[in-house]
Formats: C-alpha cells, structure tokens, sequence
C-alpha cells in the first residue's frame, strides 16, 4: 500500500485563503468597511434602511431614492396567508428551532415570487427587496405564535427595526429600543465571506435562485460557531447567573477548555470594533432599566476582563448582543433570526455579485487516505 502524494497543507477551515473578489465589505483589523463607508460612521449617522440600500443597490441613496426603497419596502411586508399558516403548524412543534421555523418559510415563499426563477440584477434587486421586508415579519409572527397572541401585523408608520420589534412584542418601541434594534441591524448586515455568506455564494455560483440560497445561508448561520454564538452567550452569562460566580465558572472553563461563547474572532485579533458600539447602547439602556437589567453587563463585564487580562482575548460583538437583547426582553431563541433580519442584506448583496460574474466555485480537497487498496 502506499502514500497519498504530499501537498502543501492548507489551514483548517480555509484560515488565511483569499477567495475571490468583492467590492461589497472590507474586514479590516481596525474598521468594517460596507462599500466604502466605516460602520462607526454608518451606525452613528445612517438607518438601516440607508445602509440596506447601500448594500443592495451598490451606493448611498439619494433621498428620492431612499424614499422609494422604504415605500417597497413597507409595501412587501405582508406575508401569504400559507406562509403564515405554516409558521402556526410549526413554530410550536418541540423539536422546532426558530431558525428552521424562519428557513422552511423563506424556502417556501420562492413558489410566491414572480421573480424566483430569473436572476437578471432587476429582479434579484426586487427579490432582495422582499426577502428584506418578510423576513422580519416572519420572526414576529413566529414569535406571535409562540406567546400564544394573535398575529401582530406590520405598522406601516414603523421603521424597518421598530417594526420588527412591533410585531414581536406587540407593543411599539420606545426611540431608544428602536435606535438599538437598528445600530444592531446595521452591525450585522455585511461581514465578507463569512459562513453563511460564502455558503450563499457557493449555492448561487451553481446558478441557482436566490431563494435557494438564503435559505443555505440560513442553516449555516444557525451553528453556535457563527450566528447562533449570540444565544450561546447569553445562554452562558444565565448559567453563570450572578458576579459572585464569574471567577469560579471562568477557573473551571479554562481549566476544562471549554469555550467561552462570544469571544474571538478569525479576523479581529485586537477586539471587534462593533463590540463596542453595541455593548455602549446596551449597557447605557440598562443603566436606565435598573439594577436587575445592569447585573448582567456587570457579569458580562467581568467576563470580559478575566478573558482580555488571562487570554488576551475580546469580546466579538455576539457577546454584548446577548446581553442588550436580554434586558430588552427579547427571547433568547430570537437572537438569531434577529441577525437574519439583518444579514439578509449583506447575503443578497453578494449572491447579486456572484451572478454578476459567476464561476462555479469548486475548490480542491487534499487527500489523506489510503491507495492503492485491491477489492
């Protein structure tokens, strides 16, 4: 028997591969850059709408144009009574996860869309457009059904983030709850060839729908190791469950190895920027909230200074994500699907972009078995 032939190895998970090109998102270890635009710059002076906009549409909108997009945008919200059918059959079942809940629904709203089929830009624009708006409506009905309420249908006199918030809660936000909501959207909506992106990309590069490919960058999000890292980390502060405990917990984890949820990032290895502009809205809505809404920053706190002082490890932004969404009263199996909401811009964006100039992506693998073998 002998050897497979040798080859230069490459790192796990791809680490340090350039993939491709794009001109939507640059990761940097100082800045995110979304078409040119710095996310400090876009989070402090632009909405969502603004920047989903930017990410569709390839520029800043004019305010014609911004006008325009949100009156699609509002106009799409609705849902097909099927599709809502469907989120009632299935939100509840045990097995259920709402991130499966909201990847059958988006799935299934393609056999809805006039556009499914045809990838030219006009009518990938139009599907992104919808994509955009629904998807926020189905995380509040699914929510809606999960709380036992009626359906909340979308208010049209709602922003993007305070409708979305509207229809979970049934309740409108107050100007703070809608301003974080929308920072958090707008952190959120475009991160490179991460995951769940690369996955949309490859699933598009075969020349299939846009449906299609939402939906497999939906289940790639869903894994603990991307999306789902927010839900963990909260999950983990719950488990720790008060300051006193912070030290003993963090001991064993190290002791253990397990992972602390939340924290690094394959790119940002000095701190994620976006940590902090989140973790300051957060903490500032808790402050005002009381102490039992402050007890968990201060966890999280302490957390974050045993990892940076023992580690040299920072937070990514899931980690003050978590936190804000939990005093917020957001559920915690929602988080996801929040960053869906948001996400689903930065997808479409590059699925646009690879059918633009598409080559099917194909990459080789590097064989370690054996050869040779006689049956």
């Amino acid at each position: 028997m002998t050897s497979a032939p040798t080859a230069p190895k490459p790192k796990a998970g791809l680490e340090g591969i350039i993939a491709g090109d794009s001109d939507i998102c640059a990761v940097e270890q100082d800045t995110l850059i979304y078409r040119g635009y710095s996310i400090g710059e876009l989070s402090e002076k632009a909405k969502f709408e603004d920047v989903a906009y930017l990410l569709l549409a390839g520029g800043k909108p004019s305010a014609s144009e911004l006008e325009a997009f949100n009156r699609d945008l509002v106009a799409e919200r609705s849902l097909p009574d099927d599709a809502i059918d469907i989120i009632k059959r299935t939100a509840t079942q045990p097995a259920a996860h709402p991130m499966d809940v909201l990847r059958t629904v988006v799935s299934y709203l393609a056999h809805f869309d006039p556009d499914c089929q045809d990838n030219s830009p006009e009518a990938e624009l139009r599907k992104s457009k919808r994509l955009t708006a629904k998807i926020a409506t189905i995380i509040g009905h699914m929510q809606n059904v999960i709380d036992g309420r009626d359906i909340v249908k979308p208010d049209p006199s709602l922003s993007h983030a305070g409708n979305l918030l509207y229809m979970m809660r049934g309740e409108k936000p107050t100007a703070e709850e809608e301003k974080i909501i929308d920072v958090s959207l707008i952190l959120y909506a475009e991160h490179d060839f991460n995951a769940s992106t690369f996955t949309g990309r490859v699933i598009a590069g075969t020349l299939s729908d846009m449906h299609g490919a939402v939906a497999g960058a939906i289940a790639a999000l869903k894994g603990p190791l991307h999306g789902g890292a927010n839900e963990a980390a909260m999950d983990m502060l719950k488990e720790i469950g008060s300051i006193e405990n912070v030290e003993p917990f963090m001991q064993n984890a190290f002791a253990t190895k397990r992972k602390i949820m939340g924290f690094g990032h394959r790119v940002y290895k000095n701190g994620d920027h976006r940590a902090s502009i989140l973790h300051g809205l957060g903490r500032a809505y808790a402050d005002n909230k009381g102490a039992d809404a402050q007890k968990w920053f201060e966890i999280g706190e302490k957390v974050q200074n045993i990892m940076s002082d023992e580690k040299g490890i920072f937070p990514n932004v899931d980690f003050p994500c978590g936190m804000t969404y939990f005093v917020m009263g957001i559920p915690v199996p929602q988080y996801t699907p929040i960053f869906v909401a948001s996400r689903i811009t930065g997808w479409c964006a590059h699925i646009m972009e690879q059918h633009s100039n598409n080559r099917l992506i194909r990459p080789l693998s590097n064989y370690t078995g054996p050869m040779g073998l006689n049956w």
